[in-house]
């Protein structure tokens, strides 16, 4: 029997012409080799090399087959022709191929058993290409159509996207998953957890504390860093990016096979690349950026800031300081950098200064909100957390205390609802230090040296001290981070015990 006729007694919808004409690629016999050699031994699933399911194959009936034989392995049951007959009784495109005689017949030679994975292999790439196929047929159909609205440059984003579906192996995109599936999952992120040392399930921001409170940085999740200027929101951001490409770095070199560290791709909208390098170099080489930037620096400091590039010469951190992207712009290059480079972290700086798509109509609030979603959809997208750095309106400026609140999130209610962790850094020192009395001198009246005195004790309490405010945290709960801050060298640690007497954060 022929491909051709296979496929139409099968269930396909196209005329034997069209199979003829038009065939996209298959090997229906490899389908049904592979398929013997799983009803002749049902280990061969367990030594797959790819992640085959039952649309990979092209004859609707063999999609089935392979199913069902998943259902009932799954369920810890033998899967045979004789296991599988009552469920193909009533199949009526397995009729026309003579009934549930076609399952024995499948089994007949048994020559799949020679190279089952190869077998799989082969129709795994098959399936792939006809997805190709089909994503340049929708692209030359939408790209055709000038009916509405052309907007090519959109028609480029949803193509890459459908790409990147087809690289990762996601032919049909996402489907549903079974509890028993989800669940396994969930064990395995908690054992990473308790291996960790550091109790971190998710990526690791190297702060013991902020992981401590938070778990990680998780995959999917948005995570919202906002905070007034000057509280260091992109310090904070690229210690953490560093921290975590760092420890996929050592964690290769270790062989750790699950590393709690990540590639992270940096998107700096405001800061261009050397200037992110310098405050890395700076904050490795413990040399204070604004020497570097004025060169003001020794030939032994030097020589420490050459050792620190090479020693991050192969880290996992690329950055793309490309101004004003837009949402959709962003997300194709971040697709691309998952592909090409495995990253595990995106770090977005910052988020007001991304483009919406200019369906917004001038209308700030709605392109805001369609940027949030956009970079929610692009953590769930890649599987990956997203770090999107934040502005705060002024309204925090006019109260007493400067700490921020959600209702501070600028231009949109949108942000707090589409993040899954808000935080907000808050450093004191900064407020204390604009607020400097006069400095007294020998004929001024004694209290101005007293309010200058006092000014001087509150400066030395806060001094260097910094919160981290989790104001959301949908899978934990909220609280404050006490860290320090070495504004010098822009480098966020954790806070060493006894380091600062508890009232320093009252």
């Amino acid at each position: 029997m022929s491909d051709e006729d296979l496929l139409i007694r099968s269930g396909t919808a196209a005329t034997a012409a069209e199979a003829k004409t038009r065939a996209l690629p298959a090997n229906l016999e490899a389908e049904a080799a592979f398929l013997g050699a799983v009803l002749i031994d049902n280990r061969v699933l367990e030594e797959l090399t790819v992640p085959l399911r039952g649309d990979h194959f092209h004859a609707p009936l063999h999609q089935r087959i392979f199913d069902r034989i998943q259902t009932l392995t799954e369920r810890q049951m033998v899967v045979t022709p004789v296991t599988l007959k009552p469920y193909f009784e009533a199949d009526e495109a397995l009729k026309e191929l003579g009934g549930t005689a076609y399952l024995a017949q499948l089994t007949a030679d048994g020559q799949g058993l020679l190279a089952p994975r190869e077998l799989a292999q082969q129709i795994y790439d098959l399936a792939l290409l006809r997805e190709l196929i089909s994503v340049g047929r929708d692209l030359v159909d939408s790209a055709l159509d000038t009916s509405e609205e052309v907007e090519p440059m959109r028609q480029i984003e949803q193509a890459e996207a459908r790409l990147f579906e087809v690289a990762e192996g996601a032919t049909t995109g996402n489907e549903a998953e079974s509890f028993g599936a989800a669940s396994r999952e969930a064990i395995a992120l908690i054992e990473i957890a308790l291996n960790s040392g550091g109790h971190v399930s998710g990526k690791t921001t190297g702060l013991e504390s902020v992981n401590s409170k938070c778990g990680g940085l998780h995959d999917s999740d948005l995570i919202i860093l906002a905070g007034r200027p000057g509280m260091g929101k992109s310090s904070l951001a690229m210690n953490i990016a560093y921290n975590c490409a760092a420890r996929l770095k050592r964690d290769r070199k270790d062989n750790i096979e699950k590393s709690v560290g990540a590639g992270v791709a940096v998107f700096s909208l405001e800061m261009s690349k050397d200037q992110l390098a310098t405050r890395i170099l700076a904050e490795q080489a413990g040399i204070s950026s604004e020497k570097l930037r004025m060169g003001k620096i020794s030939h032994e400091e030097f020589a420490e800031l050459s050792r620190a590039s090479q020693r991050l010469n192969d880290l996992p951190l690329f950055i793309d300081d490309t101004p004003a992207l837009s949402i959709g712009a962003l997300r194709t290059r971040a697709r691309r950098l998952k592909r090409r480079h495995d990253i595990g972290l995106v770090v977005v700086d910052y988020l007001q200064l991304l483009q919406g798509s200019g369906r917004a109509q001038d209308n700030r609030v709605n392109e805001i909100s369609e940027i949030s979603r956009g970079l929610k959809t692009l953590a769930k997208e890649l599987n990956v957390p997203v770090i999107a750095l934040s502005q705060l309106s002024r309204a925090v400026e006019q109260r007493d205390d400067k700490r921020p609140m959600l209702s501070d999130l600028r231009e949109s209610g949108s942000i707090e609802q589409d993040a899954d962790m808000v935080w907000f850094i808050f450093r004191e020192d900064y407020y204390v230090n604009n607020r400097e009395p006069k400095v007294p001198h020998a004929a001024d009246d004694p209290k101005v040296a007293e309010a200058h005195a006092a000014w001087v004790a509150e400066m030395e309490r806060v001094h260097g001290l910094a919160e981290l405010i989790v104001a959301k945290q949908r899978h934990g709960s909220t609280g404050k981070v006490r860290l320090k801050f070495e504004a010098k060298i822009t480098r966020f640690s954790d806070l060493e015990e006894g380091e600062y007497p508890d009232d320093a954060f009252e």
